[in-house]
């Protein structure tokens, strides 16, 4: 098996479609109506990757994926109907990785989550990226898809490591929030620049939490900026 996937939407029939379809890429595949029930088998035994619908009774999948990334980095693929900036950008500030919209190509959502397997748990670097990058006491490894603080293991969201490489290569230089979504988030033309800001938010914790001689700077107005504390 590749790996395990917990697929969550309250219509059978997407459950039992990208389950087949999963299957025969070689996933372990298993299916939840609610987030609820998803969340208690989680908690038990994670998965490698969630596939989860935003608009279902009980908890959103906004709600479901928020709770997911107080426990986890586990990689969150989005799949909702619902298809506006304001969507987008809310489904990345709770923590997904990707984001893909109904009605949609099953074969199309499988390479998806072959690239996110292939990016996280195979260790291929992202597009371009290959140079190992150290600033203060944080080292990050794009060809092991790696990051360490202090010697200690910087556990990251695939936003979050491409977000940190991205900042460490323009370190000491004030990065507008357009910049950031372009670059890393890979959003084109205008998008609200707030989608940036829960996952600094997220980023600076971990930083801290692991005694870092970075930190984030908010640069008001503009965007961030990534300095070594002069301590």
């Amino acid at each position: 098996m590749k790996g395990k996937i917990y697929v969550v939407d309250d219509e059978k029939n997407i459950r039992n479609i990208l389950m087949i379809f999963l299957k025969e890429e070689g996933y372990e595949v298993e299916t939840f109506e609610n987030g609820n029930d998803m969340l208690n088998k989680f908690l038990v035994s994670p998965a490698d990757l969630i596939i989860l619908d935003i608009m279902m009774p009980g908890m959103d999948g906004y709600s479901v994926c928020k709770e997911v990334r107080k426990h986890s980095d586990t990689p969150i693929i989005l799949l909702t109907a619902r298809d506006t900036d304001a969507d987008y950008i809310r489904g990345f500030s709770v923590g997904c990785d990707d984001y893909f919209t109904k009605p949609f190509s099953p074969i199309k959502l499988v390479m998806k989550v072959n690239n996110v397997f292939s990016r996280l748990i195979h260790k291929d670097s992202f597009a371009g990226k290959n140079k190992t990058l150290s600033m203060g006491n944080v080292v990050i490894d794009p060809m092991k898809m790696e990051s360490s603080c202090g010697g200690r293991e910087l556990k990251l969201t695939a936003l979050e490591f491409d977000l940190l490489y991205f900042m460490i290569e323009n370190k000491d230089t004030a990065i507008s929030r357009d910049t950031l979504l372009k670059e890393v988030w890979g959003f084109e033309g205008r998008v609200s620049s707030r989608a940036t800001d829960d996952t600094i938010k997220r980023l600076r914790k971990k930083l801290t939490d692991l005694k870092s001689t970075l930190s984030i700077k908010t640069v008001w107005g503009y965007g961030f900026k990534l300095e070594e504390d002069e301590k």
